[in-house]
């Protein structure tokens, strides 16, 4: 068979950026998860569903609320959605990283203990979030779509 008569398609066994992307999407549903859970989240009876007043701590570090464990549990549901195409895997990459890039600023200039700081972020959360975020977006840079050629 000719090379032009070859068709390019995703290779379903080669695909760096959708195994990246599912390993990013599964380590975010952990921790959403985890901020649900007494054991792993000190201070778990002041959970609130956001703002200043949550004061539980994942892993005795990490500040948490309600709505921080939903958006973990988002961004892992959509990790392993943006895992299923290589093309989605990569702006998953990409696009989450720059979203916690802004998180990371956004963290960096709201006063931690005003109703601005809905989210609710401390300064471990900041540091996180712009390892995060340049991880990602640095993955989504290198990591390959995974294309081969089928006849």
């Amino acid at each position: 068979m000719s090379r032009a008569s070859q068709k390019t398609v995703p290779d379903a066994t080669r695909g760096p950026a959708r195994v990246v992307a599912g390993i990013v999407g599964a380590v975010f549903l952990l921790v959403g998860v985890l901020g649900f859970v007494p054991f792993a989240t000190a201070q778990y009876g002041t959970l609130e569903w956001a703002g200043p007043g949550s004061h539980a701590m994942l892993l005795g570090v990490f500040r948490v609320s309600v709505l921080h464990n939903v958006v973990h549990l988002v961004f892992g549901a959509a990790g392993l959605a943006a895992a299923l195409l290589p093309a989605a895997a990569r702006v998953y990459l990409i696009g989450g990283g720059a979203v916690y890039l802004v998180l990371w600023v956004y963290g960096m200039v709201v006063d931690p203990e005003s109703a601005a700081n809905f989210v609710p972020v401390n300064a471990p959360d900041n540091w996180l979030h712009l390892l995060l975020g340049t991880g990602m977006v640095a993955l989504g840079l290198v990591v390959k779509r995974g294309r081969g050629q089928v006849p």
